[in-house]
């Protein structure tokens, strides 16, 4: 197995695991769990995408997502949100470098050598899955934050690969906000073009995978301190109504950014994908 197995739990009548493998894409040990739910499979697969500062194990501790998975029959795949380690480019700010990948490829010195967060999700992060999990090979993406841009640029620029795609309290136009300007600037250079590239408010104006999702389902609570500065998930709805792609606003009255907002939400959203991955 190309992945090392670190520790192992049954929760849910299921199987959770921590696992870790040298990733040719990064040129680092990557890290991530897995949880695969009771029976033999085949199972569809949900990837999730966490936000700044998390690693594969906020998702997996705290959002409780489990029982939906077991009771849905999905697999769901975690993975860290940037390579890690000595030699790998770091800056001392929370919102950039480890910790921060964006889930692009950087294109910038001194963050291109490892930082190829795109490439590992839409290609070795699921190859590995389906060579060593009784996959389907259908699968959805979702995320938070941070991982709510990734799942949403991810989606709409490699369409082929998901079924389906959702998101918490996402960075819905990186372009236009400070965390995004910081690390499109640092991990990509000064074009803002190529910033457009890696915005899912400007992807879905310009009609990039529009019409390949039914819905996108977005959950954002309305005592988010990030809702107006950050987050503005208005602009996303924006250009949505204007090329006709259908999204699903869920404001969710005195809910915040943390965990326990999406533990109040989550099992609609594996539902959500388990009724298109198995359509």
């Amino acid at each position: 197995m190309t992945l090392q197995t670190i520790k192992t739990h049954a929760v849910h009548g299921g199987t959770l695991r921590y696992l870790r493998h040298d990733s040719a894409t990064t040129g680092t040990p990557m890290t991530l769990s897995v949880f695969t739910p009771p029976g033999e499979g085949p199972f569809p697969v949900l990837i999730w995408l966490s936000g700044l500062t998390c690693t594969e194990d906020n998702f997996t501790t705290k959002a409780g997502a489990y029982a939906a998975a077991a009771e849905q029959g999905v697999i769901i795949v975690a993975p860290d949100t940037s390579p890690r380690g000595e030699g790998v480019a770091d800056d001392p700010a929370y919102d950039l470098g480890q910790g921060a990948g964006f889930y692009v490829d950087a294109i910038e010195a001194p963050w291109a050598e490892h930082f190829r967060m795109e490439s590992y999700v839409t290609g070795e992060l699921i190859g590995l899955i389906d060579a060593e999990f009784p996959t389907t090979k259908a699968r959805s993406i979702s995320g938070h934050s941070m991982g709510g841009h990734g799942a949403l640029t991810l989606a709409l620029r490699h369409p082929h690969l998901f079924r389906s795609v959702s998101a918490f309290a996402p960075i819905t136009s990186p372009t236009r906000c400070p965390w995004g300007e910081k690390a499109f600037t640092a991990y990509l250079g000064e074009d803002q073009e190529v910033w457009a590239e890696h915005d899912a408010a400007r992807l879905i104006e310009a009609g990039v995978g529009g019409g390949c999702y039914d819905d996108i389902l977005i959950d954002q609570g309305d005592a988010d301190p990030f809702l107006m500065d950050q987050l503005k998930p208005d602009l996303l709805v924006a250009a949505a109504e204007a090329a006709g792609q259908r999204v699903t606003l869920r404001m969710q009255p005195g809910y915040d950014h943390s965990y326990f907002f999406m533990a109040s939400f989550i099992g609609d959203h594996v539902a959500f994908h388990a009724e298109r991955l198995k359509a």
